[in-house]
């Protein structure tokens, strides 16, 4: 049976079967790094940190400044272009700082482990209608036993090792709606806020508008 066209890029673990998770010999989760940010149950829940609802009102104001600075360079550029800024914040350091968007994948690594040919077959075919049982055993069919069970390691240890949902969808939903942004005017700068080491919270993006700053959020 033949993969259907491909789909989203999520991908949950699969149900267990006879040969499951146990079998694949699939161990303890990994302990997250320590962090001079580590974030406890209270902080996590309000998402924003100390940086509350407003994400502006904990920059200082030469962070302020440099961010005018880059909506301006956006605001300037005649065309789509490589070299255009995309913010980052870590909020662990209180460190802000702007690179060109061509090299934003080799800044922040986008996770493209659910990308892996054997998993997009199983998403796929579970989507069709089969059972997760029964699609697992066609992809380890068509792909071989190990080579399912490697996308499968690998895809879970990127999940532990890097929860924050920084994935290849996302990284390539910010592109497209950066580069859609020309050759209008309202242009808005992509702010990456960067998750607190040792948490399970994503990576966030924010839009910032114009010289007041206005910001809006998005699952980008």
């Amino acid at each position: 049976m033949a993969c259907p066209p491909n789909g989203d890029s999520s991908i949950d673990r699969p149900e267990q079967g006879p040969e499951s998770e146990a079998h694949l010999g699939w161990g303890q989760q990994l302990e997250p790094q320590s962090s001079p940010c580590r974030s406890d149950s209270t902080d996590e829940a309000a998402g924003m940190g100390v940086f509350g609802p407003d994400m502006l009102s904990g920059l200082s104001r030469d962070q302020r400044a440099r961010i005018a600075d880059w909506q301006s360079e956006l605001a300037q550029a005649t065309n789509w272009t490589g070299s255009l800024p995309v913010a980052l914040l870590d909020r662990c350091w209180l460190r802000l700082w702007a690179v060109p968007v061509q090299n934003l994948a080799y800044e922040l690594p986008p996770d493209a482990s659910a990308e892996a040919p054997e998993l997009t077959c199983y998403r796929d075919l579970t989507r069709s209608g089969l059972g997760s049982w029964q699609a697992e055993l066609l992809c380890r069919r068509d792909f071989g036993n190990e080579a399912w069970q490697q996308a499968l390691r690998h895809h879970w240890r990127q999940l532990e090792e890097h929860p924050h949902q920084w994935t290849l969808n996302r990284y390539l939903a910010l592109l497209s709606h950066y580069r859609s942004q020309f050759p209008g005017q309202e242009r808005q700068l992509p702010l990456l806020v960067l998750a607190r080491p040792g948490s399970r919270e994503p990576h966030q993006v924010l839009w910032l508008q114009g010289s007041r700053q206005s910001m809006r959020h998005t699952c980008a």
